[in-house]
């Protein structure tokens, strides 16, 4: 396998998805539902596809949904013109009939030994951007797992880390002798970027440092992936145009959601005036064709430049060098907990 670029990780349910998994009844009518009638994220479609255009990028998905759902989503997927390089699904129907009960919901036993398993197939230690939501335990997982790469956890915290998620001793020994054999490679995960499907507090994921971006949609993530130097102006036109074609989205919420950014210290103002600049720029070189049901994007731009310009100058967010260290067996314990009292409610 030739070294890729940049790899590129994304869940797929109330990240790419709109899904309810949360009783029985949603889980039978996700399955049931034709691959037509699911319903992507807005902006997410467009946001992959701009993805795909740079040669070497390598896109894979890991989702907790069942196996037995892979022909549905695939086509799910095709519909939306969507390509990807990996999709790993979960085989629930196995871990049944291996009585492993714990293994239906606990999410670090599974997604983890996945993410470790890719890592060790790639050639290179390339960099990656990892794209989760707030219903499950991605952050937590994704901030596992850049850690790993960075090699900030010692052997003997794995193990705890893992049993704390109630892990089986073969998904233990997996994780660990994974972890052992991927090279360090500080500084790989590059951004990881979680969907605040649940709208959490975007203040509950300060902990996990700069490297974590909560997002409210994905224009939010198109601009930090500009940012990032991953995404072009026009990239980042086009994920806001499938947005704007949406019933959901109108031009003030995408300035809103710049201006979001920019306040919160994510988004440096000087990075949104260049991108309204360039974006500008690519109005006038023809990007626009065949979008005449939008607004005029000249409209567009000046939108964002006038959001840039009411903020005045806003102090960049202070954070620390590195990422700070984290407590995971601590934090898994407080996830647990929160969980717990969300199902009881």
């Amino acid at each position: 396998m030739t070294a890729p670029r940049h790899v590129f990780r994304w869940d797929l349910d109330k990240t790419y998805l709109y899904s309810e998994f949360e009783r029985v009844r949603d889980l039978v009518k996700s399955a049931l539902e034709k691959p037509a009638d699911k319903r992507a994220v807005p902006g997410a479609p467009a946001l992959l596809r701009a993805l795909r255009q740079t040669p070497g990028h390598r896109i894979c998905i890991v989702s907790g949904s069942p196996e037995q759902m892979r022909r549905a989503l695939q086509a799910k997927l095709r519909l939306d013109g969507v390509e990807y390089d990996e999709f790993v699904l979960k085989d629930n129907i196995r871990n049944l009939v291996r009585g492993r009960f714990r293994a239906l919901r606990a999410q670090i036993p599974y997604k983890l030994p996945v993410l470790l398993r890719s890592r060790a197939a790639l050639d290179g230690s390339p960099p990656e951007t990892l794209v989760g939501d707030d219903a499950e335990s991605d952050a937590l997982i994704y901030s596992l797992y850049a850690d790993l790469l960075d090699g900030r956890i010692a052997d003997d915290e794995l193990p705890r880390i893992m049993a704390a998620d109630r892990a089986y001793d073969d998904q233990i020994a997996e994780a660990s002798a994974l972890a052992r054999r991927i090279p360090v490679a500080p500084g790989s995960v590059k951004r990881i970027l979680i969907h605040l499907d649940q709208r959490s507090p975007t203040a509950r994921f300060t902990k996990y440092g700069r490297r974590l971006v909560p997002i409210y949609n994905y224009f939010q993530a198109a601009l930090i992936l500009y940012a990032d130097g991953v995404l072009t102006a026009r990239q980042v036109l086009f994920v806001a145009l499938e947005m704007l074609a949406d019933d959901q989205y109108e031009l003030p919420t995408l300035a809103n959601s710049l201006q979001d950014l920019v306040i919160r210290g994510r988004l440096h103002r000087d990075t949104a005036v260049q991108l309204a600049a360039e974006c500008t720029d690519a109005a006038a070189e023809g990007a626009l064709a065949g979008h005449d049901e939008l607004p005029p994007f000249e409209q567009i731009a000046e939108s964002f430049k006038e959001r840039v310009r009411v903020l005045g100058d806003v102090p960049p967010l202070e954070w620390p060098e590195a990422d700070p260290k984290i407590d995971y067996v601590d934090l898994v314990d407080s996830d647990h907990s929160r969980r717990r009292s969300k199902r009881k409610s």
